[in-house]
């Protein structure tokens, strides 16, 4: 799924700066560094999608192999994040699966 927009660039909420440093200990640059690492994988998330605007979730890992679930949308060139945090196990195994299969 090509939805990223390139260059990558970011936008973030003045509300929801330190949200995810203060709930997930997840700074804003490390939650960035995923879209940039591979390999990462990327869902719509058409639960939470709206006519207005799409919401996504990413699979992938930080530079310190750290694996997060990020939560986005894409507001005119730019990625907004809305909320980002460690990946759960069952989507840590299925991100081990995509790696090794990516085909799936």
């Amino acid at each position: 799924m090509k939805i990223l927009p390139e260059p990558i660039s970011f936008e973030w909420d003045k509300g929801n700066i330190d949200k995810n440093l203060k709930k997930h200990r997840i700074t804003n640059k490390e939650a960035e560094e995923i879209f940039g690492n591979g390999p990462h994988f990327l869902i719509e998330d058409e639960k939470h999608s709206t006519d207005v605007e799409k919401r996504y979730m990413i699979w992938g890992i930080t530079d310190h192999k750290r694996s997060l679930t990020a939560i986005f949308t894409i507001r005119g060139v730019k990625i907004r994040i809305i909320s980002v945090r460690d990946m759960h196990s069952k989507e840590r195994r299925k991100y081990e699966e995509l790696k090794a299969n990516p085909k799936i």
